[in-house]
């Protein structure tokens, strides 16, 4: 009987330590990645890949994976850290969801983290800034809200802008706010006419009006500080892990490498002065 307790003992004190060293393999391969072997921890990014040069499509159809600003910090930031990076693409509006559902680990897609977003999910800090834009058929005269007054504006749905919108909306005595899901397909129904115009981040605005001469866009001031930053769920623990590579990424010049491809290089190419 002593020796069945001694053997159980044995057993059990052997398999408690596999399973501890097991333990301790799996955790090495989720946070170094150094174990060749071993599949590091994979991260979900939701992202809304309708934004150039933020996050795009190369193709019209849409097919392959979306390239971009926004992706190649994510995928700078995910292998410093050593995780593998998912991208997932959705409607803009629909990624704050997503990241409260926990259906995403963090979003990037030109994201401003405003008051009311910050109630719902956490945020990295800043790591670029920008402007908003009124785009119009060319020569409309539409160069500031005030002469809107009285059209169709559109925005795109959950977006900053449509804040923006809203506020300059009141401000100037009124005009329709037309919001659509897609930047694509504001700039469709500016062309054809079914809105007045539309309100467009500056880096964004650039690239469509380059690809259609027959728009052009007006820049507009801010009402406040505009820029954008990384989306977690509330509490997680990789905001500052996140933060500390984007400050690493300030200071290594690799934020300025990516500005340069993405805001200047990308507008060259594409016959942008």
């Amino acid at each position: 009987m002593k020796r069945r307790k001694l053997l159980f003992s044995l057993a059990f004190s052997a398999s408690l330590a596999i399973t501890t060293l097991a333990g301790c393999g799996n955790q090495e391969a989720a946070t170094d990645g150094s174990d060749g072997e071993s599949a590091s921890k994979t991260l979900v990014m939701a992202t809304s890949p309708d934004y150039p040069p933020y996050e795009f499509y190369e193709t019209a159809g849409g097919e392959g994976e979306p390239i971009g600003f926004d992706i190649d910090i994510a995928k700078y930031i995910t292998e410093q850290l050593g995780y593998e990076l998912e991208v997932s693409g959705m409607d803009f509006n629909g990624i704050i969801p997503a990241l409260q559902s926990e259906r995403a680990d963090f979003a990037m897609a030109g994201m401003t983290p405003t008051e009311e977003r910050k109630q719902n999910v956490d945020f990295s800090d800043i790591y670029y800034e920008a402007k908003n834009t009124i785009v119009t058929k060319k020569d409309a005269g539409f160069d500031s809200f005030a002469a809107l007054k009285d059209k169709k504006v559109g925005v795109q749905l959950g977006a900053t802008q449509q804040e923006a919108a809203q506020t300059a909306a009141k401000e100037v005595g009124g005009f329709k706010i037309e919001p659509r899901n897609k930047i694509s397909e504001l700039i469709q129904e500016v062309k054809a006419g079914r809105i007045d115009a539309a309100v467009v981040e500056d880096t964004v605005a650039k690239g469509y009006v380059q690809n259609n001469p027959d728009l052009e866009l007006s820049t507009v001031e801010n009402a406040e500080a505009a820029g954008s930053a990384i989306a977690f769920p509330k509490g997680s623990e990789l905001t500052p892990e996140f933060n500390r590579v984007l400050e690493e990424m300030k200071t290594n010049g690799e934020m300025d490498k990516l500005i340069q491809k993405w805001f200047e290089e990308y507008y060259e190419k594409s016959g942008q002065e």
